[in-house]
């Protein structure tokens, strides 16, 4: 027992570690440079968690995992955050919108709002965010407004909330590690409102949000057990086998939209669930700017660094090929 216990807080002081080299501001300028270093070194380690660098090979893939049974929401993973002005914005605007000229579109899309606007102003995101809204509505997609980290959670809510009430196809991430979380789903909560509730993978100090353990999974299990009971369609985003076993005790699985897992990260895990009946998603990221994908994949699952200098280090059988045939 001691043992157990001392290998899961080693995996989440590692967890920890990645979770704040991801943010690190001298990484992500070095990744961002041209002709980085730091990019080609890890391009290999990526491939196992960003879909595609592009839109194209985002639908090609997609495609062959709807086969499979699973539903498969896009992200793009485009411009830094901490690049962004209104021209970037846009552009990031624009290629929503082309994701969803496509047939079929995604049934789902995650937005990140630092990405269209946010960094520029809370008025552009707002605006950007309704027309993606909009757009998605006409193609009976989904828009869920993805949120990292806890600085920017008001203003997300807000744009939430002022857009609900206009498109019932916006839903909204929570992240069960803040200690706010409690009361930010109780103003959320509501009949047929999309909620897709995460774990948190933002560096927080602890008057903020819980470490892993099991105080938090208790707590992620009472909020969806809360959102359930208010009517709200729920997906379960976790890739913990544990927390899954423990929403099963409670019989949450039944009544949850579906479980979500991040591309690349335990898909014998999901491909178990998708066997045994249960709707499941597969969160997908596409583009090049994956160096936060990476860093938080890497840190929902720390053993599976050792897979990631694996692929950096071997020149057979590509590390997506491997991932695809798990599925």
């Amino acid at each position: 027992m001691n043992h157990d216990m001392s290998q899961r807080a080693l995996l989440e002081a590692a967890a920890e570690g990645l979770r704040r080299l991801a943010g690190d501001a001298r990484c992500r300028t070095a990744f961002a440079a041209p002709s980085s270093a730091l990019r080609d070194m890890l391009f290999p380690a990526a491939r196992r968690y960003v879909l595609a660098p592009d839109r194209a090979g985002f639908f090609e893939q997609a495609v062959r995992l709807r086969s499979r049974g699973y539903r498969v929401s896009a992200e793009f993973v485009g411009p830094d955050q901490g690049t962004i002005d209104a021209v970037r914005a846009e552009h990031v605007v624009q290629e929503h919108l082309s994701l969803l000229d496509q047939e079929p579109a995604p049934d789902r899309i995650g937005l990140d709002l630092s990405r269209i606007g946010l960094a520029h102003s809370a008025g552009a995101a707002l605006r950007n965010a309704g027309r993606l809204a909009a757009a998605a509505a006409l193609r009976g997609s989904e828009i869920v407004l993805l949120v990292e980290g806890s600085e920017d959670i008001d203003t997300v809510l807000a744009v939430h909330d002022a857009l609900v009430t206009r498109y019932d196809n916006l839903g909204i991430t929570l992240q069960a590690h803040l200690h706010r979380t409690g009361d930010d789903a109780m103003a959320v909560a509501a009949p047929g409102r999309t909620v897709r509730l995460v774990m948190g993978s933002s560096a927080e100090p602890a008057g903020t949000a819980l470490l892993r353990g099991p105080a938090l999974d208790d707590r992620y299990l009472d909020l969806a057990e809360l959102l359930v009971d208010r009517g709200v369609e729920l997906s379960l985003a976790t890739q913990d086998a544990e927390l899954l076993a423990g929403a099963q005790e409670r019989g949450l699985l039944e009544h949850v939209q579906d479980i979500e897992m991040l591309y690349g990260v335990r898909p014998d895990l999901l491909r178990r669930h998708r066997v045994a009946g249960r709707p499941c998603r597969i969160h997908a990221t596409y583009g090049v700017n994956w160096w936060l994908p990476l860093l938080r994949r890497l840190a929902d699952n720390p053993p599976m660094v050792l897979h990631a200098l694996a692929d950096i280090g071997r020149d057979r059988e590509p590390a997506e090929a491997a991932v695809h045939q798990a599925y």
